[in-house]
């Protein structure tokens, strides 16, 4: 589907663009999709307050992006704040269980990919997101993330070892041998 550009209305660009960005902004989120769309629709939000102005941008999608991806940048950094804050109090509760046990269980399980891909950092989550989620190319992701087209492709590089490494931890394959990553 062609992205909307310069002059197309809110709803053309809510409609075409919403559920792409939830998925991209998932990963962005370490895989939690229900933080991912408040961050898209706080993004939304704020972009349908400021549509005369950012309406005329020639790439409202991308401002949008842009915001919803620091939104998930923001929450990430409380949430580091908040566990670091409960690890230092080491909070024991009545029934014998930790608030780091309770958080965990809240959250459901991840699946392999999900805990992996969360673990990466949040510009390597951003830029995987981008590149493969929205399917931006290269050139597209550096200007989304204001990164060189070089910083893109270091970042990929990098996620691209480290999730190869947390699922074939004995692969010592070259990268350019075809493999999936």
């Amino acid at each position: 589907m062609p992205r909307p550009g310069r002059g197309a209305s809110f709803d053309e660009v809510f409609l075409s663009s919403y559920a792409r960005l939830i998925g991209s902004v998932t990963v962005v989120c370490g895989g939690d999709a229900e933080a991912a769309a408040d961050c898209v629709a706080d993004a939304f939000e704020r972009a349908f307050v400021r549509w005369r102005r950012v309406s005329r941008l020639e790439d409202p999608v991308g401002w949008i992006r842009r915001v919803a991806i620091n939104r998930a940048i923001d929450q990430g950094r409380r949430r580091r704040r908040r566990d670091r804050a409960v690890e230092r109090l080491s909070v024991e509760h009545g029934d014998g269980s930790s608030t780091d046990q309770q958080l965990e269980s809240a959250g459901g399980a991840d699946t392999t990919l999900t805990a992996a891909v969360a673990a990466l950092s949040r510009q390597q989550r951003a830029v995987v997101a981008l590149f493969y989620v929205e399917d931006l190319s290269v050139t597209e992701v550096a200007a989304a993330m204001e990164l060189s087209e070089g910083a893109v492709k270091y970042h990929l590089h990098q996620a691209r070892e480290r999730l190869r490494a947390t699922w074939n931890p004995g692969d010592t394959r070259n990268p350019g041998d075809g493999g999936i990553l």
